[in-house]
């Protein structure tokens, strides 16, 4: 039963199957049919298209030989316009050296009018100058004549002034012999006076063995007048002073007024130092000793203007040796008359 069921169905499906496969064939034979009719329109098209292409192909080379003449009319015009350029370059190049040229002669000829007046000027400045020269020349000239004459005048005078130089001379050496003799008589008559006064001053110190005179000058000791390191007199020293103002004020009345006399006081030290609050040194010493003679001799009435008082130190020994006899020779105050 099972086969029989099986039978009937194979029975059953073969005609679908052929009609699948009728189907099938009817299919692709529409389709075929439409592929031929595709390739018949596609080979119109195709065929219209070569047409096209023709065409176009006689269009591009139509175009090219245009495009070959536009070439060569364009080598032409560029040759043309190089020849015409380098034409207008010439041009230019000539027209800016006409211009230089023209700039060029328009600045000399501006140049030399400007040197030709600067010349002109410089010749009215050299003319106003000549002018002015031969003015200062003509000045000059009458200055030098003023000079000549002035000269002259000088050398009149030099030679009146040289004459009188000379008679000058003369005078004056009339004049230094007259006044050599009048120092030479006024130095003797001082001689004479000092020695009256010397004479004098041995009258009133006589038998003093520590007064003496040593050339033109009374030594006196320092013991007589001063003590040891001090520059004010003992009494002993004031009275002898006393006497040498007696002499000074008798001789003085005596001396005619023409003679510039001079009573000169100096004092002197030994060797050995000093140093004390009143006397740093022996000039110090020597000075103040001076000094205290000179004044108790103004007192006495001598004329202070007639006195000179100096001091020596140690510096002007009368003894070189050391000892005690010669230390004591050289501390001393000496007198002298003499010459201002």
């Amino acid at each position: 039963m099972g086969r029989a069921r099986s039978r009937r169905n194979e029975d059953m499906s073969w005609p679908a199957y052929v009609d699948v496969l009728s189907t099938l064939l009817l299919v692709v034979t529409f389709l075929m049919s439409i592929f031929m009719t595709a390739q018949y329109y596609s080979g119109l098209e195709l065929s219209g298209k070569d047409t096209a292409l023709l065409r176009l192909n006689r269009q591009i080379a139509e175009l090219t030989n245009l495009l070959s003449l536009e070439k060569g009319r364009s080598k032409t015009g560029e040759d043309d316009l190089a020849t015409l350029q380098a034409s207008l370059n010439a041009l230019k190049e000539e027209n800016a050296k006409l211009q230089n040229f023209a700039v060029t002669s328009d600045e000399k000829s501006k140049t030399e009018a400007g040197r030709v007046g600067s010349l002109s000027a410089d010749l009215e400045a050299q003319k106003a100058i000549s002018n002015e020269a031969l003015a200062k020349v003509d000045l000059l000239n009458q200055q030098m004549l003023a000079l000549r004459k002035q000269m002259a005048a000088l050398n009149e005078a030099l030679g009146a002034s040289e004459k009188k130089d000379e008679e000058s001379q003369e005078r004056i050496k009339d004049l230094g012999s007259r006044l050599n003799a009048a120092l030479a008589r006024q130095v003797q008559e001082l001689q004479r006076y000092r020695s009256d006064f010397f004479g004098r001053l041995r009258d009133l110190l006589k038998d003093r063995q520590d007064i003496r005179v040593v050339g033109d000058r009374f030594v006196f000791q320092s013991e007589i007048l001063f003590p040891s390191g001090s520059a004010d007199m003992t009494p002993e020293g004031l009275g002898t002073i006393d006497q040498l103002a007696t002499a000074i004020n008798e001789l003085r009345s005596k001396i005619p007024a023409e003679i510039d006399w001079a009573f000169q006081v100096d004092g002197h030290t030994d060797s050995r130092p000093i140093a004390s609050s009143s006397f740093p040194s022996n000039w110090e010493l020597s000075t103040a000793r001076a000094v205290s003679v000179v004044k108790y001799l103004a007192s006495k009435g001598v004329p202070p203007e007639r006195l000179v008082a100096a001091g020596h130190g140690e510096f002007q020994p009368l003894e070189n040796g050391t000892d005690d006899e010669s230390l004591r020779k050289n501390r001393r105050i000496e007198l002298k008359l003499t010459n201002k």
